[in-house]
């Protein structure tokens, strides 16, 4: 009997893509991950405790052992949550991992929050792993994007280019929810981790980020955590708290004694006006207000 675990009966969205992948793609393409990364001779791994990421250090650490590194970035824009399911996973998995410090809120150009914020982001994170690489001799990093991720604009994306930051998972030809059904084939918990992204993505393009403003918003979106919400957002516009809540949670949102938990402990974080947004939560929603050509 094989001891792979069973896929459980899909709950949310994210479920039901990683259930219907083909699986025999996936592994094929899996079976190419490894083979790339065995190809390298030692690899540092951009590590944010999400679902790519995740799956991205396990891989490495499978193909490589010892030679692979997963490294995870701290700063005020990473939320107390991520930092505590990174090392929850980290504990369950045994990889070899380190914490280091960035410094991307030191960045005027990062502050300003123009549309090419997440480059600067991107280019601190990977002048940061250059230079540990370099101190200890790795070979390589890598980051976690992967097929799907190309649709969307990611100016991080042409940082890692230019430092030569290798990115398995889209040379395999991963999507999404491939990466979440082989994580889960795996046993990685977080195979149905719900979407994830830095705190300065609530923030409206041209509104300067500050540590006062991600911190407003981390615990803002405690309180939708404590309520048990999965899937959600906290946009920070000024004063006002546009919570965007997954469709399938959103009913649950409108409750009157919900709202009222989520109005009172919202503007408890420190905002004056709590909205729930009716089209519920969008991945990047805030791109949308991007003259993009």
């Amino acid at each position: 009997m094989s001891n792979v675990p069973r896929l459980p009966i899909a709950t949310n969205a994210a479920a039901a893509a990683a259930l219907a992948v083909d699986a025999a793609q996936a592994l094929a393409k899996q079976d190419n991950l490894f083979v790339a990364l065995r190809r390298v001779e030692s690899v540092l791994v951009a590590f944010s405790g999400g679902a790519d990421s995740a799956y991205l250090a396990w891989a490495a650490h499978q193909a490589l052992g010892e030679r692979a590194l997963a490294i995870t970035a701290l700063s005020a824009s990473f939320s107390r949550h991520d930092r505590e399911q990174a090392e929850a996973f980290i504990g369950a998995t045994g990889l070899r991992h380190e914490f280091i410090e960035t410094h991307e809120l030191e960045n005027p150009l990062y502050v300003a929050n123009n549309a090419d914020r997440c480059y600067h982001c991107k280019d601190e994170l990977f002048d940061q792993m250059d230079a540990l690489a370099r101190r200890r001799e790795f070979a390589a990093i890598a980051y976690g994007i992967n097929a799907d991720d190309t649709r969307d604009f990611r100016p991080g994306h042409r940082a890692a280019h230019e430092h030569h930051v290798l990115a398995p998972l889209l040379d395999s030809g991963l999507s999404k929810a491939e990466i979440r059904f082989l994580s889960q084939r795996a046993g990685l918990a977080t195979w149905n981790r719900p979407a994830s992204a830095c705190l300065s993505s609530r923030v409206p393009y041209g509104t300067a980020v500050t540590p006062d403003l991600l911190e407003k918003v981390d615990r803002a979106e405690g309180v939708l955590r404590a309520l048990e919400f999965r899937q959600f957002r906290v946009r920070a516009h000024g004063e006002l708290a546009r919570i965007e809540i997954a469709a399938e949670e959103l009913a649950r949102g409108f409750d009157p004694e919900i709202s009222r938990k989520i109005s009172e402990g919202v503007r408890s974080a420190g905002f004056a006006f709590v909205t729930l947004d009716l089209e519920g939560y969008r991945q990047g929603s805030l791109n949308s207000l991007l003259k993009i050509k």
